[in-house]
């Protein structure tokens, strides 16, 4: 049958609607995840189309993704974390959600410590899962969202929930169910859905959501969870790996709106922020993130990465802060005790820092040429340099400037200056004497205070 599509504006086949397979043995896509060998990437020659949705945003899981792989925060951590995701969301709500635990006394006291500040953004939420007992945590603390665990490959429902499909399905809607009766939007966390029998079980059981949806005019929001990081961005490779074809086939096959879909990933293949990206260029709406990508094994999307994207596909952060991406780094490592590998980008402490004297020449001469953007306006943090046995005459005089902010000729110094070719002698001469760790600050400090006037303290 034909139809003229509303979206396309051109002649249709009628959406073909899949059913419930419910096979016997599980299918485990042997041929693409060989247990003993690494995962395969497949491809099939299909192509979807982009459809980046008119709205975008993020939404965060921080205090529950995030905070199953460190030590647990304490509310007054938890409720510092949350004004600091408010004030980087800015006022609107790029950053509109982010997810609770609510097992404990403790998640329960920094949910309200957090719902009492009052914040519009972030919405908070919570996470259960599947079971009557944990839904009624949610109806008792009044949330108006609730993330259910509906694990959907078949490693999950065979071999963990030791159900078949049907039974799986049947399970997950009477918790759904109960959501609707209670009026709460159940956001439902396909779990696994890299290694799930797309069309054989999470299309059919999509559709089923959304029936029950129209049927209480509650919305159902699903959440494509690639748990194992197996997630591929490239165009035409094939399910179940391809995130294009999981987000296209939800779309398509389901009806299910681009504002009620959500990417959540994580890391394990070094794909996490691609994939992310992708599922928005492709119809979802929100990709779920962790701050600083804290997360369990590699870690999730990092949030602060998902910015930095949003600003890149978009062109303008739309009232977000990105300074206070420094801000949130600076309080995981002051207050947390938390580690940022230096290497990381936007947060790790060389970031947008050079120890080879050929980059501090360049940054001397005009930053641009070796700092990604401008780091100081947009993050707060300057460009800078590590003095070591290579950063030369022009990575001492970058660094003298850079640490105590000195602007212009008549204050600036150069590679001619005594104090820069003095500190150059003693830091090659502490190198030929086997010197193998990067010269301090306070070092440097001490130096410029020995060969210059320069007294103007840098305030860390």
């Amino acid at each position: 049958m034909l139809y003229l599509s509303d979206k396309t504006n051109l002649l249709e086949q009628e959406t073909y609607k899949y059913s419930l397979q419910d096979v016997v043995e599980p299918n485990l896509y042997r041929d693409v995840y060989p247990y003993g060998e690494v995962p395969k990437i497949v491809f099939n020659h299909r192509r979807v189309p982009m459809d980046m949705p008119e709205k975008i945003w993020i939404t965060d899981t921080t205090m529950r993704d995030g905070q199953q792989s460190v030590e647990p925060y304490t509310v007054e951590q938890i409720v510092n974390l949350y004004k600091l995701l408010s004030k980087l969301g800015g006022p609107n709500g790029i950053i509109r959600q982010t997810e609770f635990f609510i097992y404990s006394k403790k998640d329960r006291l920094a949910l309200d410590k957090c719902r009492e500040l009052g914040l519009k953004f972030p919405e908070i939420t919570s996470w259960i899962r599947a079971t009557k007992e944990d839904f009624k945590l949610v109806k008792e603390m009044g949330i108006k969202e609730t993330g259910i665990l509906v694990s959907c490959s078949d490693y999950h429902i065979f071999k963990k929930l030791k159900m078949s499909r049907s039974q799986a399905l049947q399970h997950y809607l009477s918790i759904v169910k109960s959501a609707f009766d209670e009026g709460i939007v159940p956001r439902c966390h396909f779990e696994d859905i890299t290694r799930a029998d797309f069309y054989g079980f999470v299309v059919p059981f999509i559709n089923e959501l959304h029936e029950l949806s129209l049927k209480y005019g509650i919305p159902v929001k699903i959440r494509a969870c690639d748990t194992m990081g197996y997630g591929i961005p490239y165009s035409n490779v094939a399910l179940p790996r391809s995130v294009p074809g999981i987000i296209y086939g939800i779309k398509k096959y389901s009806s299910i709106p681009s504002e009620q879909i959500e990417w959540h990933g994580h890391n394990d293949f070094y794909k996490a922020v691609s994939n992310a990206s992708c599922a928005w260029l492709y119809g979802a709406s929100a990709v779920n993130c962790s701050l600083l990508g804290i997360g369990e094994r590699t870690g999730n999307i990092p949030l602060e990465a998902m910015v930095m994207e949003y600003a890149s596909l978009r062109g303008t952060f739309d009232g977000m802060d990105p300074t206070v991406i420094t801000e949130i780094k600076d309080y995981f490592v002051r207050e947390m005790g938390y580690v940022v590998p230096p290497m990381t980008p936007f947060v790790g402490e060389s970031f947008n820092q050079t120890r080879a004297g050929i980059h501090a020449d360049g940054l001397l001469k005009d930053e641009e040429i070796y700092n990604i953007f401008d780091t100081g306006k947009i993050l707060n943090r300057p460009a800078s340099v590590t003095i070591s046995k290579t950063s030369g005459l022009a990575g001492i005089a970058y660094w003298i400037n850079n640490h105590y902010n000195l602007t212009g000729t008549l204050q600036e110094v150069n590679k001619q200056s005594d104090v820069v070719k003095k500190i150059k002698e003693w830091v090659d001469n502490e190198y030929e004497n086997e010197r193998q760790t990067a010269i301090s600050t306070q070092e440097i400090v001490e130096l410029v205070e020995k060969y210059s006037n320069i007294k103007k303290v840098y305030n860390d």
